[in-house]
């Protein structure tokens, strides 16, 4: 079953391109699209300085600059070279992204890498690339949702620029978008994709409240923690109905019985979504759950660690940081809550 929908869109990052020079045929071909977005960036202080620039480009370039300064001052996230240029894509998203699960299965099929480990997806620059691996994955009988994203993060090997993409949402979307991929250069715990994920929004989430508090949009920042809660609530029922649907798999049922209650599940889910005013785009799948899965299933666990450290932004990542040598840490800020069975 196959679904393309950009929910969440700017959130959805192709972080393997991190690993594109080391090995296999994917990996060569997203050197190539890295490669070819590296020799395209311009200095943003550059263009600002330009007297035929566009208006509303160095209106965006601008607040961009600003957002990043703040990133580094009030958020301790790395003073780099990343997004301090810019790139114009010339097309609508970044990248494709290609999350699987089997049909009988919310967990998700794993690409596994060099240096980042194993994520739940495979990227494209192209969505018909892209189009063309989730229907090999779908003749196979997988699940398949495709992820349109507005930026990726190489992890701090390259000096990543400023896309044309990211652009393409309002202000507050933009400066979250920039707090967002700056966090993944700061913790990223190989082989654990929901945790690293997770991390990095909850980063988001916090400077997004400090930047706009900071510049005295108390309008926006209220409209935009409205848009989070409601964004939460259907959050909340994706993942209650992936819990569900992990203890019907794990049950030992019938191929037949599994299809009939998956069915249910996934209508029940469709009504309640319906009756919250919530509009997934295309279909409700397991890939689509795992896809949430990998992005919101730890985040009330880490919101809670950041809390108990009174906000403390460079303790919060260092404890993340820790859980790369130490797998406790990171099972207890991230628990596995798959079926014992499962594990």
């Amino acid at each position: 079953m196959l679904t393309e929908a950009p929910r969440f869109p700017g959130r959805w990052l192709a972080v393997a391109a991190a690993a594109a020079l080391l090995s296999g045929c994917h990996v060569l071909y997203l050197a190539s699209g890295q490669l070819a977005v590296n020799a395209r960036r311009q200095p943003i202080a550059g263009l600002l300085q330009r007297g035929d620039l566009d208006a509303t480009l160095r209106a965006r370039l601008d607040y961009a600059s600003r957002a990043r300064e703040f990133a580094v001052s009030a958020l301790a996230l790395p003073d780099n070279g990343s997004y301090r240029s810019y790139v114009d894509l010339g097309r609508p998203f970044a990248s494709w992204n290609v999350f699987a699960a089997p049909e009988f299965s919310v967990e998700p099929r794993l690409s596994c890498w060099p240096i980042v480990g194993c994520v739940a997806y495979r990227g494209y620059f192209d969505p018909r690339r892209a189009r063309r691996a989730a229907a090999r994955l779908a003749r196979r009988g997988y699940d398949l949702h495709i992820a349109p994203a507005a930026a990726w993060s190489t992890l701090g090997h390259f000096r990543d620029p400023v896309l044309s993409t990211m652009l393409s949402y309002g202000d507050v979307t933009l400066a979250a978008l920039l707090f967002h991929e700056l966090a993944h250069q700061v913790a990223w715990v190989p082989g654990n994709n929901d945790l690293s994920e997770a991390f990095a929004t909850v980063v988001e989430v916090e400077g997004t409240r400090r930047w706009l508090a900071l510049n005295g949009q108390s309008g926006e920042l209220e409209a935009w923690l409205a848009g989070r809660q409601r964004q939460q609530q259907e959050v909340q029922l994706l993942l209650a109905s992936r819990t569900r649907l992990a203890s019907l798999y794990a049950s030992g049922a019938s191929t037949e019985a599994l299809r009939e209650a998956k069915a249910v599940e996934f209508a029940g889910l469709r009504a309640a979504l319906a009756a919250g005013r919530a509009a997934p785009g295309g279909v409700l799948n397991n890939a689509m759950l795992a896809a949430v899965a990998t992005y919101d299933r730890c985040i009330p666990t880490l919101e809670v660690e950041l809390q108990r450290l009174g906000g403390d932004l460079p303790a919060f990542y260092a404890l993340v940081r820790s859980a790369a040598q130490d797998a406790a840490v990171g099972a207890r800020l991230c628990p596995d809550q798959r079926p014992a069975r499962l594990r």
